[in-house]
């Protein structure tokens, strides 16, 4: 069966450490995905710090942008994150030129489609950046608006999605009843 919870929030919010406890508390043997591009040396110490804090009960895969790409039917799945998936997208033409966010998003959506229509349960990580002030700046402007649409996206399709405040996980979509079990 098909499962997807969404965990959201801001920078430094708990979103990871909730989200791997969640993982961890549904399979002892979960899928970890990272979307990190290694940016620089500083970054590169962000993704050993994170993978020290997971153990050796984890299967990690590296993956900038193609998901669909790993088969991984019946396992419970953590991608953190979607926030930096979509910079992959995001920042994959020329420097000079704005990204077309229809675009780009429309690319994401395809690719999300294509990963979460396997049978397994997937635990995305992403962040609320459109909280705040709107930006001076056009490119972050538009990542902005790429990600409040990307997020939407993932909340509709997810049976579950869960904003972080604060360390403190407050659902916010719960899954539907079970249909009822009658007996003839």
């Amino acid at each position: 069966m098909r499962r997807i919870i969404l965990i959201t929030g801001g920078e430094r919010s708990g979103k990871s450490t909730y989200a791997e406890k969640l993982a961890l508390s549904l399979s002892p043997t979960p899928v970890y995905i990272a979307t990190a591009h290694p940016w620089d040396e500083e970054f590169r110490e962000r993704i050993r710090r994170h993978q020290e804090r997971r153990g050796p009960q984890w299967t990690n895969i590296e993956e900038e942008r193609e998901l669909s790409r790993h088969r991984l039917e019946g396992r419970v799945v953590l991608v953190d994150c979607l926030t930096l998936w979509a910079t992959n997208f995001f920042f994959s033409g020329k420097d000079e030129e704005l990204p077309d966010v229809d675009q780009v998003l429309a690319e994401l959506k395809a690719e999300f489609d294509r990963f979460t229509s396997q049978q397994a349960t997937f635990i995305l990580v992403t962040n609320e950046i459109g909280m705040g002030g709107v930006s001076a700046n056009a490119i972050q402007r538009r990542f902005t608006d790429l990600m409040g649409w990307l997020n939407q996206y993932a909340a509709q399709q997810a049976d579950e999605v869960v904003l972080m405040v604060s360390g403190i996980g407050v659902t916010i979509k719960e899954p539907p009843p079970a249909p009822p079990n009658f007996e003839f």
